[in-house]
């Protein structure tokens, strides 16, 4: 009968410094640990994969995120008569 060896142990992977690029494949490996460090500490990563940029890890704005609906409101004019022929100025000040 065939002896059956464990499965070999996975080395902890320790997180790369703060701010410097990472590669794919560490990314994957420290992403929970690395979302903590950008929440906290407010870091950046940039996540590279063959040594080019693909991705950057950045802290949350929660002020930048604005809703899509009302956020172009009192932008647009308005105008007083739709179904009306356009006045002559009109074409005049298109340029």
């Amino acid at each position: 009968m065939a002896k059956v060896l464990p499965a070999p142990r996975r080395k902890a992977t320790k997180p790369p410094p703060d701010g410097r690029p990472i590669a794919a494949a560490e990314f994957k490996a420290t992403c929970l640990t690395l979302m903590d460090r950008v929440r906290e500490r407010g870091v950046e990563y940039v996540v590279t994969k063959h040594g080019r940029p693909v991705a950057k890890l950045v802290p949350y704005d929660a002020g930048a995120a604005r809703a899509v609906f009302g956020s172009r409101k009192g932008t647009v004019l308005g105008y007083d008569r739709p179904f009306e022929p356009v006045d002559a100025e009109w074409t005049i000040d298109r340029a």
